[in-house]
């Protein structure tokens, strides 16, 4: 009795994920998904003659089926969720591979991949129990995998931000005291080093250019970052702005005070060596030492008590 319940509920359960699917599928497209769809055939075929015929079967079931990923995704992606993995892409800089259209629809894509090998794997661990449980498991996890992918690139961004700023802004003060403005120092910075921090500085010049303003830019840049000395760096540049204060005097204190930030970084991690290295030593070299000189000896007594 209990196993024709438990296969009712997973019949059930399968059911409702088909029925998710298809409605995502069957659901008609909004005016912004035709205009891109109309763009984007437009992109394809532009200099190209043009095949009456339409597109191949095979293309047809492509586009249907990213169509439907595309759907399902937005589908299990609520506004908020979608708000937070734009700040997450924000803070792993917008890679171009990872658009938060194309992260939406991986949600969809690995939350049924994902929820069909967990299925898979209960059922041959413990048969319909197993897949009743681990189906729903695995789409859960399948959900955040990509979340926490993006948040894994947005710390590893951030941390090269971090030991890169003082570079930034040594290289800025020396631009400023050399007769630079503030822009053309930054431009220079963007032009002449490589690297995340060098990145958000020409993304601000752009913001400008297309006509923000450098407070506005330079606010966008504090939201994008998790870093506090980089922020406290903003304010203290939109500040100098607002009031007149000379901006090479803020730019001093600043590269001073991350330089002997990164020094004194450089020596806590000098001074976690010895205890990093104590356990190594203790379980690997200790032993061997005490090998070579216990060894003979301990050969040497018991040659004497087989004696």
């Amino acid at each position: 009795m209990v196993t024709l319940v438990v296969l009712v509920i997973a019949a059930v359960a399968a059911a409702a994920s088909v029925s998710l699917l298809a409605l995502a599928v069957a659901l008609p497209p909004t005016r912004g998904e035709r205009l891109l769809r109309t763009l984007a055939e437009f992109g394809r075929t532009h200099g190209k003659l043009i095949d009456d015929r339409g597109p191949r079967w095979d293309e047809r079931v492509r586009l249907a089926w990213v169509d439907g990923m595309n759907r399902l995704g937005r589908a299990v992606t609520p506004p908020g969720a979608r708000a937070r993995l734009s700040r997450l892409l924000d803070y792993a800089g917008n890679p171009d591979d990872r658009p938060i259209e194309v992260v939406i629809r991986r949600r969809g894509l690995l939350l049924i991949g994902v929820g069909a090998v967990g299925a898979l794997f209960g059922t041959i661990l413990a048969g319909p129990v197993g897949a009743l449980l681990g189906g729903p498991a695995g789409a859960v996890l399948g959900l955040f995998v990509t979340d926490l992918a993006i948040h894994e690139l947005g710390v590893k961004r951030q941390r090269e931000l971090a030991a890169s700023l003082p570079d930034v802004l040594d290289a800025m003060v020396i631009g400023v005291e050399a007769g630079l403005s503030l822009d053309a120092a930054m431009q220079q910075v963007a032009e002449s080093l490589s690297g995340p921090m060098p990145s958000e500085v020409n993304r601000v010049l752009q913001e400008m250019r297309i006509g923000i303003s450098r407070t506005e830019a330079l606010h966008a840049l504090s939201t994008r970052t998790t870093i506090r000395p980089l922020r406290s760096f903003v304010t203290a540049l939109v500040q100098a702005g607002e009031l007149g204060v000379p901006i090479a005097n803020v730019l001093r204190e600043h590269a001073r005070d991350q330089r002997m930030k990164r020094r004194q970084a450089a020596e806590e991690k000098a001074h976690k060596v010895p205890i990093k290295l104590l356990f190594p030593v203790l379980f690997c070299l200790f032993p061997a030492i005490f090998v070579v000189i216990l060894g003979p000896g301990v050969l040497r007594l018991l040659a004497a008590l087989a004696r």
